[in-house]
């Protein structure tokens, strides 16, 4: 077998996916091709990565990479007064001008597209929440060169030290406080590289400029620890993962994308961690107390975040009394964002819900007010279906038989990712617990699945199973939990031999 560069692409050229498909390149793929440019295959898709955007990806992982070279000689300390400096430069009103004025650009061009912006806006409590993220780093023990085991033989021993990773590459949506956070990697001595959602890629350089590269500089770590690709565009994402050169590859974002970056990574043979398609369940037994659900729906809607209610399940002999519990928790929410609720109603439970509900109503979305029917059906089989909603809470009900039912089709249709189980009875809870197929189950509330809120942690992501459960590693993904382990041997007795 021989190689060659590809030089040319041609309508309808056959192109090996999977190892038994074939797919053919499109008018418009072969139009766009330039020599130099890349192809990969994610699925039955074909991504194009011009030259100019692999280019932008290689030279901001070539500058992780050379860096991590030289955290080796980088002292704890040093690393320690990175995240000081990073966090108090965030929290300088000077400093942090020229970042604002960025975000307030991203957030106006994001608004003119008709696209969310809920995450995007840099608020003063986001600002605060990313310097006390930056600054929980600095007080957290770094974990470098730590022993975590040794084993005594005569006359030599073994030791398993914790160590770097190496770099971390991250794609994730428009929010800012991400870019922080993923910045804790280096607490472990690993190095990190990003490419961040275009709605907020001038306040990420804005970042970078005004308090990431200064903090770097201030501590004394390589240039380069931390690097931004710069590039709104998807195929610098695609090439950045399909760097073998990359020691993890992690996605944030719409499920979707997440899972083709995730597939392009693994295509290199890069590891990856996806953090996707998210949305909660919340099931409510025969012995659920009505205010108890009540509260839990509540405090479940007060924002859109992968850990915020999607679906609510409860069982028919207790649904006369504990949906209007549900609903009434869902109006609340709308109301105090001024707004009203979204319901998707599954076969069975339409019997549970005022007419009223079905009428059309005025449902806030990205691009302002919509006249939609406030209840609408939906199938069994798309209570998957996460409500990227912006303003208006929306979620899915389902009235179930019995826990079993909404047990299966949690484990059926779910993102399999958080779940809580509204029951007085302690048995149940520890049942449900045993059958549920989620890395994150609660009694309550479901907002609380977050590694900052639960661990004391900064997350860098939360990972569902709906891609398999992780070896060796729980759902909270933090900067801590990124790094290898090396093994050293200390021999005493010379005339040791095999």
């Amino acid at each position: 077998m021989t190689t060659e560069a590809l030089t040319t692409l041609t309508a309808g050229m056959a192109i090996l996916a999977g190892g038994d498909r074939v797919i053919r390149v499109t008018p418009e793929l072969a139009a766009a091709w330039q020599p130099g440019d890349r192809l990969t295959v994610a699925g039955d898709a074909v991504l194009h990565i011009p030259a100019a955007e692999a280019e932008i990806a290689g030279r901001a992982v070539g500058a992780a990479v050379d860096a991590f070279a030289r955290m080796g000689a980088v002292s704890d300390e040093q690393i320690t007064a990175f995240f000081e400096a990073f966090a108090r430069r965030l929290g300088d009103d000077a400093a942090f001008a020229p970042i604002a004025e960025a975000n307030a650009a991203d957030v106006e061009a994001a608004k003119v597209k008709g696209r969310s912006t809920t995450r995007l806006v840099l608020s003063d409590t986001m600002r605060a929440d990313m310097a006390e993220g930056l600054r929980s780093w600095a007080a957290a023990p770094s974990g470098r060169g730590s022993v975590l085991e040794t084993v005594q033989h005569e006359g030599w021993q073994v030791e398993l030290r914790r160590a770097g990773l190496g770099v971390v590459g991250f794609v994730f949506e428009g929010r800012p406080n991400v870019f922080a956070d993923a910045c804790g990697v280096i607490r472990s001595g690993n190095t990190v590289v990003f490419r961040i959602g275009s709605d907020a890629l001038g306040t990420a350089k804005a970042i970078v400029s005004h308090a990431l590269n200064p903090a770097l500089a201030e501590a004394g770590l390589p240039e380069g620890a931390a690097s931004l690709v710069e590039s709104a565009a998807h195929a610098a994402g695609w090439a950045m993962f399909a760097d073998p050169r990359l020691g993890l590859a992690v996605a944030r974002g719409s499920g979707p994308a997440v899972a083709q970056l995730g597939t392009v990574a693994r295509e290199a043979g890069n590891p990856v961690s996806l953090h996707g398609t998210g949305g909660a369940w919340m099931v409510a037994d025969s012995t659920a107390d009505a205010g108890a659900l009540s509260q839990a729906v509540l405090h479940s809607l007060d924002r859109k975040v992968c850990n915020t209610l999607n679906v609510a399940a409860v069982v028919k002999d207790r649904a006369e009394e504990l949906v209007p519990a549900v609903l009434s928790s869902l109006r609340s929410a709308a109301e105090r964002r001024g707004t009203n609720p979204k319901l998707h109603v599954a076969p069975g439970a339409e019997d549970y819900v005022d007419a009223v509900w079905f009428e059309t109503t005025a449902i806030t979305r990205a691009e302002g007010a919509v006249e939609e029917p406030g209840a609408e059906p939906i199938a069994l089989g798309s209570l998957g279906t996460e409500w990227e909603w912006e303003e208006s809470p929306e979620i899915s009900l389902v009235v179930v038989d019995s826990t079993d039912e909404a047990i299966e089709l949690f484990n059926a249709h779910s993102p399999h990712f958080v779940v809580s189980l509204i029951s007085s009875d302690d048995s149940e809870q520890d049942r449900f617990y045993e059958l549920i197929d989620a890395p994150f189950v609660g009694n309550g509330f479901t907002r609380w699945v977050d590694g900052q809120y639960a661990l004391g942690k900064p997350e860098l992501g939360l990972s569902n199973w709906e891609a398999g459960r992780l070896f060796g590693r729980g759902g909270v993904l933090s900067g801590d939990s990124v790094y290898a382990v090396r093994t050293r041997v200390t021999q005493s007795d010379p005339s040791v031999h095999r």
